[in-house]
C-alpha cells in the first residue's frame, strides 16, 4: 500500500531537520543519534525535548554521556514498552484462539451427549435389526467426529503451548535488553542499582563483607576526541571484556554510565578486593588499541579504580559515595591507579595532623 504523498513529504522534512541538527553539532551521524533528533523534529515527546534544549543551553552541545543519558532516559523505555505490549498482544490472541477450540470442543460435546440421549430412545423402541442398525451407525459417526473434533482441539492447545513458550521466552530476551548495556553487553546501571540493593540487604543478613569499585577511564574525552566515537566505543568494549574476565560468581559488572563501570564483589573483603582491582585494571593497561579501519596502533589506555567495603550503617548509596571518593583520589594522585578506602582514610588522618607534630615525628624517626 503506497504511502500518502503528505505523510512522504511530512517524514522527510523531519528528518531534513534531524540531519540538520546532527551536522550543526558535528555529531556522527549514526542511527541512535538520528532517532534521538528525529524524535526531536517530531515533538510527541516534551521531556526529552526539554532535557536536550536544556543541556544546549548550558553546555551548547551534546556530549556522549549526555546522548546516552537521553536515549536511555525518553527512547529505550518506549521500545522495551511496545516490546512488551507487542508479545502481550499476541498471547491474548493466542489464549482467545484456543478458547475458540474450547468452546468448538463444548459444542461438539453437548451434540454428541444429544445423539445419545436420543440413540437410548430408539433402542427402547427398534423393533428389527435395520432399526438397530441405523442407531449403532449414528452412535459411530457420532464417536468418530467427537475424536476429530478431539484430535484438532490437541493439535492446537499443543502448538499454543509451544506458542506460548517462545513468546515467553521474548519476554525474557525484552527483559534482560532492558537491564543490559547494548554497547559492552554488561549489566546497566538500572540492574546494577537493584542488585546492589540486594546485595547490601543479603551481606547484612548474613553478615557477610561485601566490596565496591567504582572505575573510569582516564582520559576518555580527549580520546574519544583525537580518534573518534567510534574508536571510544572500542575503548568501553575493551574495559567491559577486561573487567568479565577478572570477576565471577555472584559478582556484578556493569557499565554505569558513559565511561564509568562499576563492579559489586559479594562476600570479600576490601584487600581481596583491592586484588581484583589491580587484575582489572592491568589487564586493561596491557591491551594495546588498533584502529579497525586502517591498522593503526592508537597505544594503551588506563583505568583508575576506587574501592570501597560495606561498613555496618552502610547503604548503597553511601558506600558508592565512598567508592566515588577513592575513584577521585585515584584520578587526582596520577590516574592508572587503585586507591581503597583505607588510604584515603590515612590521608584524611594525615592532612588532619599538625604540621609540627608531623615534624617531630620524622625527627625522631
Amino acid at each position: 500500500m503506497p504511502v500518502p504523498r503528505d505523510e512522504h513529504e511530512r517524514t522527510l522534512a523531519l528528518a531534513e531537520i534531524a540531519l540538520g541538527q546532527i551536522k550543526a553539532l558535528a555529531e556522527p551521524a549514526s542511527p541512535r543519534n538520528f532517532e534521538i533528533w528525529y524524535h526531536y523534529a517530531t515533538g510527541y515527546n516534551p521531556g526529552l525535548n526539554q532535557s536536550i534544549n536544556e543541556t544546549l543551553a548550558k553546555k551548547g552541545t551534546l556530549s556522549e554521556a549526555d546522548i546516552e543519558n537521553i536515549y536511555a532516559t525518553y527512547i529505550a523505555p518506549n521500545r522495551v514498552s511496545e516490546q512488551i505490549d507487542s508479545v502481550g498482544a499476541r498471547v491474548l490472541d493466542e489464549i482467545k484462539q484456543v478458547l475458540d477450540m474450547i468452546d468448538v470442543a463444548a459444542g461438539s460435546a453437548t451434540t454428541y451427549s444429544e445423539s445419545l440421549a436420543d440413540a437410548s430412545k430408539k433402542l427402547e423402541h427398534a423393533k428389527d435389526g435395520d432399526g438397530l442398525r441405523g442407531v449403532i451407525e449414528a452412535l459411530v459417526q457420532g464417536a468418530e467426529q467427537m475424536e476429530l473434533n478431539n484430535k484438532k482441539l490437541e493439535a492446537r492447545l499443543s502448538a499454543s503451548r509451544q506458542e506460548i513458550e517462545q513468546l515467553q521466552n521474548n519476554l525474557e530476551t525484552v527483559r534482560s535488553e532492558s537491564l543490559t548495556d547494548p554497547l559492552t553487553t554488561l549489566s546497566n546501571r538500572k540492574f546494577f542499582d537493584a542488585e546492589l540493593d540486594k546485595a547490601v540487604a543479603v551481606a547484612r543478613a548474613k553478615n557477610e563483607p561485601l566490596a565496591l569499585l567504582m572505575s573510569d577511564v582516564d582520559h576518555f574525552k580527549s580520546f574519544n576526541d583525537k580518534f573518534g566515537h567510534l574508536t571510544g566505543d572500542q575503548v568501553l568494549r575493551l574495559v567491559a571484556i577486561s573487567m568479565k574476565q577478572n570477576v565471577k560468581g555472584k559478582d556484578i559488572a556493569a557499565r554505569y554510565g558513559g565511561e564509568e563501570f562499576a563492579v559489586a564483589l559479594p562476600n570479600t573483603r576490601l584487600d581481596a578486593a583491592m586484588t581484583v582491582a589491580e587484575q582489572i585494571r592491568h589487564a586493561v593497561m596491557t591491551k594495546e588499541l588498533m584502529k579497525r579501519s586502517s591498522g593503526e596502533r592508537l597505544g594503551r589506555i588506563t583505568i583508575s579504580i576506587g574501592v570501597a567495603a560495606l561498613r555496618p550503617n552502610d547503604t548503597a548509596q553511601s558506600l558508592i559515595e565512598r567508592a566515588d571518593a577513592c575513584l577521585y583520589r585515584a584520578k587526582h594522585n596520577g590516574r592508572n591507579r587503585v586507591v581503597g578506602e583505607e588510604e584515603l582514610a590515612a590521608d584524611a588522618k594525615d592532612r588532619a595532623t599538625p604540621v609540627a607534630t608531623r615534624i617531630a615525628a620524622a625527627r625522631v624517626a
